[in-house]
């Protein structure tokens, strides 16, 4: 499939506030609630029309930005400020091109600008990856295909130019193994707020759902994340579940700390079964000193990825060089750059005969709808088995959308989502049903009511957030 050139047109951004039914503390910020945003796009497609397209992702505080410096207000101003920029230049924008053309082009301008106005390559990233987004759910429409079938066949126009260490034969085939998944199993989130068991627990989410796959967040005290860890084990080890775990430290942790607890949970009986079931450790230093040095060889034998410190193009190779052998894909941070990694991957795999080298599939509490099903549908499409999703747990269905909104997306995805009180994220089973979202555009389906939702400029004219 050739990549036709498209034209950019009546690009906006809106918002809705979303408020979370229970505390999510990841790090050192605890989360009670956030602003999601909605990017709509009118593409216009050489030969083939012009359709809409559009996305959505939640802006919480203090995660692409945590210098001590900066408040959560602060961070997430500079989410809606990245936003607001990558709108103005993609409406800016007079020539035609493909989708990955205007993406570089964007991207380009936006690290510039960024540079400029002390924001994080992080989150310069954001706003550019949601219009990349609502330009991939348009272009998919207009041509009639599902966004698999647009990427697999390089409908985007995907080159190297971004990514000199890859060449473009091995892009053109990872592009080519993508694939469209029925299902994908959940991952649950373990919060550092979330109660063990009792009322409103772990317990009663395992009572609630088939679940097989846990992310456990850590908190940075090896003798506290050691008893916790251990608590968490003796539920799941009574439960006799083949579970696997992976551990998300969020940065919180020192080279020499993080040591101190494995050798502590390695020592520790209670954990024999969750340790031999450990798969990976996510991002354990801070991203300020992440590539200062190499890993220690005993904690890189564990496994080690970067999630918030992969801002840019050359982050994973960096960390490669440094012993680390993953890197997440997260739509906020942009699906091109997770595209090109899993691309890394799958070359540095084949040098080395063995499956070493891996992209994970991660969750910033992707809200129902757009955000959830664009990005699940992604990593399935990667070939990945699991995905980390805790939307759900944290926020009480589709939140303050408007009924019909929740309905529409319910009617499009029957098997994604179940209606109770309220229509909520189908989990019981442990796995998300995917089947209806390989249809034209980006596993969408159905789309956000624009009644219910803000312009972004006035929102955050009024002053919030606080």
């Amino acid at each position: 499939m050739s990549a036709p050139r498209i034209r950019l047109s009546d690009v906006e951004a809106f918002a809705r506030w979303t408020p979370f039914v229970r505390p999510f503390r990841f790090g050192a910020v605890t989360v009670e609630g956030a602003f999601q945003a909605f990017v709509s796009v009118v593409v216009e497609v050489e030969g083939h029309g012009r359709a809409t397209g559009m996305t959505a992702e939640l802006m919480p505080p203090k995660w692409f930005d945590k210098r001590p410096g900066r408040s959560p207000g602060d961070t997430v101003r500079d989410l809606v400020a990245s936003l607001s920029e990558a709108v103005a230049r993609a409406n800016a924008i007079r020539t035609s091109d493909t989708a990955f053309g205007h993406h570089a082009a964007l991207h380009e301008r936006q690290i510039a600008w960024a540079r400029a106005a002390d924001v994080t390559p992080l989150s310069a990233a954001f706003g550019v990856a949601q219009v990349d987004k609502a330009v991939l759910d348009g272009l998919s429409k207009a041509l009639g295909r599902s966004f698999v079938a647009v990427l697999a066949g390089n409908a985007a126009g995907i080159d190297t130019r971004l990514t000199p260490d890859l060449a473009q034969a091995a892009v053109e085939a990872r592009l080519a193994a993508l694939s469209p998944a029925r299902s994908i199993a959940l991952r649950h989130t373990v919060g550092l707020m979330d109660q063990i068991d009792g009322p409103d627990s772990l317990a009663g989410e395992l009572d609630a759902a088939d679940l097989r796959f846990f992310k456990i967040k850590l908190g940075g005290d090896p003798a506290t994340d050691c008893r916790r860890l251990a608590k968490i084990a003796g539920l799941l080890d009574g439960r006799g579940i083949d579970y696997r775990v992976t551990v998300d430290a969020n940065e919180q942790y020192a080279p020499d700390a993080l040591a101190d607890l494995l050798i502590r949970a390695d020592a520790e009986p209670r954990l024999a079964g969750l340790m031999a079931r450990l798969l990976f450790i996510e991002q354990p230093y801070d991203r300020r000193v992440t590539f200062e040095q190499g890993l220690n060889a005993g904690v890189a034998a564990r496994g080690v990825i970067i999630d918030e410190a992969d801002d840019a193009y050359d982050a994973f190779p960096r960390a490669r060089a440094l012993g680390y052998s993953g890197v997440s894909s997260k739509c906020c941070k942009g699906f091109y750059k997770a595209l090109l990694n899993a691309t890394r991957a799958a070359v540095w795999n084949e040098e080395a005969g063995e499956g070493r080298f891996l992209v994970s599939a991660e969750d910033l509490t992707c809200q129902p709808g757009l955000a959830v099903q664009q990005d699940t549908a992604f990593v399935a499409a990667l070939g990945l088995t699991h995905v980390e999703r805790n939307g759900h747990h944290y926020v009480d269905g589709f939140g303050p959308a408007p009924e019909t909104e929740a309905q529409a997306f319910r009617a499009a995805h029957p098997g994604l989502y179940a209606a109770t009180d309220r229509v909520r994220l189908a989990v019981a089973s442990g796995r998300l049903d995917l089947s209806s979202l390989d249809w034209p555009g980006f596993a969408s389906g159905a789309m956000p009511d624009l009644s219910s939702l803000q312009p972004l400029s006035i929102v955050f004219a009024e002053g919030q957030p606080a």
